[in-house]
C-alpha cells in the first residue's frame, strides 16, 4: 500500500519504478534508502537512492556494499546490497511502500528503523560521488 506521509530519513522502503520508467533507469520494484526529510513545498515527494543485490561489474566511488543491520521481510532476504549512488530519484508517494514485517496485536508491523549514522554518512558520500560532487565528500564526516 502506498505511503501517506514522508518516511523517516535513512529508512529503507520499497519503490515501484514501473510503470513509467524505462532502461537504463530503474524499471522494477527495488529497495531504496530515503535521502530526504519532510519539508514544505515538496508534498508527496521523497528522494531515494536504490539498492541492488548485484555487485557492479566495475565498482566505482558511487557504489558501496551494504549489509542492512536489521530485519527485512523474508521476501527480500538478508542479502548484501549495493548502493547505486549514481541513480538518485525523487518519486511520488504513490510509488513508495513501507516494508511490512507482519501483524501484531496492535495491527500491521512495518520496518521503519533508519540506518545508523555512520552508514548514512557513507551512503551520502556515494551519492555525492554519483552526482559529480566528489569535492564535497570531505564535508560529510562529523567534526572531530
Amino acid at each position: 500500500m502506498p505511503i501517506q506521509y514522508h518516511p523517516q530519513y535513512g529508512s529503507i522502503v520499497c519503490v515501484r519504478f514501473e510503470p513509467g520508467f524505462t532502461e537504463p533507469e530503474m524499471v522494477k520494484r527495488r529497495l531504496c534508502i530515503v535521502l530526504s526529510r519532510a519539508t514544505g513545498g515538496r508534498d508527496n515527494l521523497v528522494t531515494v537512492v536504490p539498492l541492488s543485490k548485484t555487485k557492479p561489474t566495475y565498482v566505482k566511488p558511487y557504489h558501496m556494499p551494504l549489509l542492512i543491520p536489521f530485519d527485512l521481510p523474508e521476501s527480500w532476504g538478508a542479502h548484501e546490497r549495493w548502493v547505486k549512488g549514481d541513480m538518485v530519484y525523487s518519486v511520488g508517494f504513490h510509488r513508495v511502500e513501507l516494508l511490512r514485517l507482519g501483524k501484531s496485536a496492535s495491527g500491521r508491523d512495518y520496518q521503519k528503523t533508519p540506518l545508523p549514522g555512520d552508514m548514512l554518512r557513507s551512503v551520502q558520500k556515494c551519492v555525492l560521488h554519483g552526482l559529480g560532487m566528489s569535492s564535497l565528500v570531505k564535508h560529510v564526516d562529523p567534526p572531530t
